[in-house]
């Protein structure tokens, strides 16, 4: 039986005030299981990458509540959701933010230096299929190797969490499909819970649940009776 990560209830997110406001977020209500892939599909403003940074921290609900676990994020202390990124959230963005004076490796290192108890940067380049390429430097590297070296990085501290926002949105097809066998890879192997932002509808065949927005809400959830594999995409 699996544990419930995160649960938000009637969670809202509104920048500025008075009839200029915007509501990016009105009333989610969702529960996200232990290990499972889920992935959040809308269009741009939806509303999906407000949700993702609200999990991982990096902002605040105006009103309802999300918890991680027994934490209730809206209402902890800023030291204590530091904490928790710290610890349990591995972010993957659509740009790589890989230090270009670093090889791969030593990008890598900056986050198992600080962990607790952090993979070894050997083991989470193997993950996303880059051992060979650990002492090259992003600039050697194609953009789906260096998206893979920001996937090693995220996942080598163990986070709980994989959070990953448009991560194939700068990247051809072939090559956006060997960076999501790698994020695929790392959630059933590893058992990391994963949320996934697409634009591409196709890509949501990959989810355990399809989490559909509009406008700031939840339009509907779909339940994939069966996963796809990435190769087995059309884009």
């Amino acid at each position: 039986m699996r544990h419930s990560v995160f649960i938000t209830r009637d969670l809202r997110r509104t920048y500025g005030d008075g009839p200029t406001a915007v509501h990016a977020l009105r009333g989610i209500e969702l529960v996200v299981d232990e290990g499972e892939l889920l992935v959040l599909v809308g269009p741009s403003g939806s509303g999906k990458s407000t949700l993702l940074n609200i999990l991982g921290g990096l902002d605040r609900p105006t009103s309802g509540t999300v918890h991680f676990r027994d934490l209730d994020l809206g209402r902890a202390p800023e030291r204590a959701v530091t904490e928790y990124r710290r610890r349990h959230i591995g972010f993957v963005f659509q740009f790589y933010n890989l230090i270009a004076s670093l090889t791969a490796r030593e990008n890598v290192e900056l986050v198992t230096d600080i962990a607790d108890e952090p993979m070894s940067v050997d083991d989470a380049l193997a993950l996303v299929g880059l051992s060979d390429r650990a002492d090259h430097f992003p600039a050697q590297l194609s953009g789906g190797e260096q998206q893979r070296v920001a996937i090693a990085r995220a996942i080598a501290k163990r986070p709980a969490v994989l959070l990953c926002d448009e991560p194939t949105g700068a990247l051809d097809v072939a090559t956006g499909i060997r960076v999501l066998e790698s994020i695929l890879h790392i959630n059933e192997t590893v058992g990391t819970t994963t949320l996934l932002i697409t634009h591409n509808t196709d890509i949501a065949r990959l989810g355990d649940r399809v989490v559909h927005f509009g406008d700031g809400t939840i339009r509907r959830i779909d339940v994939n009776a069966t996963r796809v594999a990435a190769q087995d995409l059309h884009w």
